[in-house]
């Protein structure tokens, strides 16, 4: 099975707006009421919202496919456009994301390399995420990545407060 990375365009946005919402709801769907999981994806996965975020210089997206079958993404952020500031001289991986049918395929690893990459070009000195407390095997993928917790903050999921664990990687 062949695994490539390409970078998303401002053309595609219609295309990841879609495997957005997919993704998103198929991995959050069954932990969150019906209202506030559409709330947050009419708001997180707007057009003019992702538009704006393809258009960010510190902002980076690549669509992941499986043998020319599009699998799912990866948005990486630096400097300013990171969600927060957890480490000086950090990349922040902000999703990956994979669709259902594509989990198990080793496309997680793929991507975190990929993010990896981008940061040690850049080099940066540390690689941090935020992941939901709930999300077990998202951790267990993390830690087994070699992330650290490193604090945590609020996500709200529509007008559901949740906490999101911050974890960080030195490399």
């Amino acid at each position: 099975m062949t695994k490539t990375l390409k970078r998303i365009t401002i053309a595609e946005v219609e295309t990841l707006q879609k495997i957005s919402i997919e993704t998103f709801s198929d991995t959050f769907k069954d932990q969150n009421s019906a209202q506030d999981l559409a709330d947050y994806l009419k708001t997180a996965y707007d057009l003019n919202k992702l538009t704006a975020e393809l258009n960010d210089p510190n902002s980076q997206f690549y669509f992941v496919y499986l043998d020319d079958q599009l699998a799912g993404y990866l948005k990486v952020n630096l400097n300013e456009s990171q969600s927060e500031q957890v480490a000086p001289n950090a990349l922040e991986i902000e999703r990956i994301y994979i669709r259902s049918a594509f989990k198990r395929h080793g496309l997680g690893r793929f991507l975190f390399q990929e993010a990896l990459k981008l940061a040690q070009a850049k080099n940066c000195s540390s690689i941090w995420l935020g992941v939901w407390e709930k999300n077990y095997p998202a951790l267990a993928f993390y830690e087994k990545m070699g992330f650290i917790q490193h604090g945590s903050h609020s996500f709200f999921m529509g007008t559901d407060e949740q906490t999101d664990l911050i974890m960080i990687k030195k490399i």
